[in-house]
């Protein structure tokens, strides 16, 4: 089970660079249900992903790179391709009356810096391990606004978006 929310963001951390980052090239073969092949550096899989906006089913079996690009040819749509950066998020806030995490609890921000034709589009979404816990979770102030449940800003729904 796959639980996130999504943000968007406006301005960039300045020490981005410092962080864990990977090249990302995913295309969709079907979007309801969401079928979709990925790209991650050296790493090839294909994922499906059940219905849902902040909480659902995903489901990942590996591919080798053959299969990969053989694949993403039959692609609909839009070929995504983005550098994600990992960004440790220390004793995150939760809302109060959630139980307080330990002292040395961290959250990963997976930052998404979209390459064109979806450029400047920056959104980061973070991962819970309980529907509670992506509740009650209060962002960064350097979080703009929350997108969870805007199908807009789903990478499903960029891939199909029509360009002039």
């Amino acid at each position: 089970m796959e639980i996130e929310r999504k943000f968007i963001i406006n301005k960039l951390p300045e020490n981005l660079a410092d962080y864990p980052h990977r090249h990302l090239e995913q295309a969709y073969l079907n979007v309801e249900p969401v079928f979709r092949v990925r790209k991650e550096d050296d790493t090839y899989y294909m994922t499906y992903k059940g219905r849902g906006m902040m909480a659902r089913e995903e489901y990942n079996l590996a591919l080798d790179e053959a299969s990969y690009y053989h694949l993403r040819d039959k692609a609909d749509g839009n070929i995504i391709s983005k550098t994600r950066y990992l960004i440790p998020l220390k004793n995150p806030g939760f809302r109060e009356g959630f139980p307080t995490p330990p002292e040395d609890y961290t959250l990963t921000i997976e930052l998404d810096v979209f390459e064109p034709p979806f450029a400047p589009l920056n959104v980061a979404e973070v991962e819970f391990g309980s529907k509670e816990a992506a509740e009650s979770f209060l962002p960064p102030e350097w979080f703009g606004e929350e997108v969870t449940y805007r199908k807009e800003y789903h990478n499903s729904y960029l891939a199909m978006k029509k360009f002039d």
